[in-house]
């Protein structure tokens, strides 16, 4: 039998390691036929029996990973979600498709129709975003797209925060030029890297606890943009609603800049030497 030390292991949990690989390098015909997996001498001993617990990510050595992985999300999902979820109640309000009387229940009808197929429109640079993320993640690095995308995304809410100011075609031009601009620069830099860097930054023992928390203190932003959105679009308007996720966008640019971890190019492993 053939065999293949092809990785290690920290938690010391080396059978079921090798179940998992041996699962995953299913193939026909079978190469390699049989995987063993060596533990790392120098993580052999204490190291291995160590059990990651919640205060791990908050002690000195991990603090930074947490922040890093958990703000930016957090900041980035208020955007997303609220344009993404919003977009064709935003565009009614920006364009004045929402007017209090409606002529009749057709004409009702159809603007919500219009407003829909605007909002299909601006989705569709979702796709082209993540396409290019995958394509230059690897080529141009994660921090920096993060921070480009998040700075993208404040000159698109600040495009479209502008066709308040205007009526008819440039009012219509600035809202989708701005949206589409925000929905390309989310999905190449901040929707999609904060996932990378999330299961990244973290030593092997808190790897998943750190990637779980960091989407789950994300997912508060989500929940909170759900909520409250809504609310402030019809208390405080379109513009200043804009404006406040520009703000949120060009923070989360800043965190991602103060505390950033770069992972491209780096073995993972080297996280775990200073853990």
């Amino acid at each position: 039998m053939s065999r293949a030390p092809i990785g290690c292991t920290r938690a010391g949990a080396v059978k079921e390691a090798e179940q998992a690989c041996t699962k995953l390098l299913t193939r026909k015909p079978q190469y390699p036929s049989e995987v063993k997996l060596a533990p790392r001498d120098a993580q052999a001993g204490a190291g291995s029996k160590s059990k990651a617990t919640f205060a791990s990510l908050f002690n000195a050595t991990n603090r930074r990973a947490t922040i890093f992985a958990s703000v930016p999300w957090f900041l980035q999902d208020l955007g997303t979600y609220g344009i993404g979820i919003f977009t064709p109640t935003i565009l009614a309000a920006a364009v004045g498709a929402n007017e209090d009387h409606a002529r009749s229940i057709s004409d009702l009808i159809q603007k919500d129709i219009t407003a829909a197929r605007g909002a299909a429109l601006i989705t569709a640079l979702l796709i082209v975003g993540i396409l290019f993320a995958v394509m230059l993640a690897d080529v141009v690095g994660r921090i920096s797209l993060q921070i480009l995308g998040f700075i993208g995304c404040a000159v698109g809410l600040f495009l479209a925060s502008l066709s308040s100011n205007f009526t008819g075609g440039a009012s219509m031009l600035l809202i989708f030029s701005g949206f589409m601009l925000f929905n390309f620069m989310t999905n190449l830099g901040p929707n999609a890297q904060t996932y990378l860097l999330a299961g990244e930054v973290f030593p092997t023992a808190i790897r998943g606890l750190g990637a779980g928390f960091a989407a789950a203190f994300a997912k508060i932003g989500a929940v909170l943009t759900a909520f409250f959105f809504p609310i402030l679009l019809a208390g405080i308007g379109t513009q200043a609603l804009l404006y406040g996720l520009i703000v949120t966008s060009l923070l989360g640019a800043a965190v991602t800049w103060a505390f950033r971890i770069e992972t491209t190019g780096v073995s993972l492993d080297t996280f775990d030497q200073t853990s």
